[in-house]
């Protein structure tokens, strides 16, 4: 009796260590899969906002930047540039900006931008995904003799002015996107990938 006592003590004992053991072992064969559904670090740096330092952009000069893989023109518009986006609009697809995907509210004005000198731009051809050239003379060029500055699309021809508005009569069908964005830092660095809370900016004109 003194045996069967012991044995089913004995018994009761491995069970209880066996089945600690076995959920041990299933709780670190589960940790791989559990980690997979969580969003790697390049998926969470994919959407994440960038900051760009725009205090050393010249008048006239335009640098690229990159948000979610795609490059981001930032162009510093000289006055002149400025000037003559009023006398394009006759001879573009959507002057006002009526498309209100292809730029959040702070961009529906006409120079499309918080801020008139710099303009925000996802460098990408509304057509087939190319990078048009940024052309910024105000001069006569070969694909357009009443050339104002802007981009040219050289794969297919597509033109869009110093807003990034597509011209008429060109394989884009829209203007060129803006992305979410707000100037901090005293208006010395970008931020790319979201808007300020700010609602003043948000709706600037």
């Amino acid at each position: 009796m003194a045996n069967e006592g012991v044995n089913h003590g004995r018994r009761r004992f491995l069970t209880a260590t066996t089945a600690v053991v076995g959920g041990a072992g299933a709780l670190v064969a589960a940790v791989p899969f559990i980690k997979s559904w969580l969003p790697s670090a390049r998926a969470k740096t994919a959407g994440a906002p960038v900051q760009q330092d725009i205090s050393k952009i010249d008048v006239g000069q335009m640098v690229i930047t990159e948000w979610r893989g795609q490059p981001v023109w930032i162009v510093r518009r000289s006055p002149e540039q400025l000037a003559a986006l009023a006398s394009q609009d006759g001879r573009l697809r959507d002057p006002k900006s009526e498309n209100e995907e292809q730029q959040p509210k702070f961009a529906q004005n006409p120079h499309r931008s918080i801020k008139p000198e710099w303009l925000v731009m996802v460098g990408v051809c509304t057509h087939l995904g190319c990078s048009p050239k940024f052309h910024g003379d105000i001069k006569p060029e070969p694909f357009d003799a009443e050339w104002k500055g802007g981009f040219f699309c050289p794969c297919h021809k597509s033109r869009f002015d110093m807003a990034g508005r597509v011209y008429q009569g060109v394989p884009a069908p829209t203007n060129l996107k803006v992305p979410p964005y707000y100037f901090t830092n005293a208006d010395k660095t970008l931020v790319i990938g979201e808007v300020s809370g700010n609602p003043a900016e948000q709706g600037a004109a």
